[in-house]
């Protein structure tokens, strides 16, 4: 009776291109616009590689604890040498461990920007703080 249930919706769905498309645009916009912040690091990590981590996820957690729980803030850390995220180093031009903001509207990534200047503050955690701070408060205010 189940798969009777699932093919008779998918017949449904498919033959109507603007009842699939109202329901995928209702789903993308559940939420609507979000950041997403990425780290992103390999297999092989160096302290001051951790440090980078753990910075980030300081100041996004300590900051915008708000944004994180209604969803408009997400902070994920990806390991693009794990099988499916291969792609994220052609999508954001990585070419080392890299925190990326990245803009999402209407379902779709609006601009991103890789916050590069995390290797030159790393050894100021205050510097390091108020730029990683900054830089997702002007993105969330995209958001809007």
């Amino acid at each position: 009776m189940k798969k009777l249930f699932f093919v008779f919706s998918a017949i449904v769905l498919l033959s109507s291109g603007t009842v699939f498309l109202s329901l995928a645009q209702a789903v993308n916009n559940t939420k609507g616009p979000q950041v997403i912040a990425y780290y992103f690091h390999g297999i092989a990590r160096c302290s001051t590689c951790y440090k980078l981590e753990q910075y980030s996820r300081e100041v996004i957690e300590g900051n915008f604890k708000n944004e994180l729980s209604s969803g408009k803030l997400v902070f994920k850390v990806v390991n693009v040498e794990e099988k499916g995220n291969e792609h994220y180093v052609k999508d954001y031009q990585l070419y080392t461990k890299a925190l990326i903001l990245s803009l999402i509207k209407n379902g779709q990534e609006n601009k991103w920007m890789n916050m590069d200047k995390i290797w030159e503050y790393v050894r100021d955690k205050k510097r390091f703080m108020n730029y990683v701070n900054s830089e997702v408060a002007d993105f969330l205010g995209q958001a809007q």
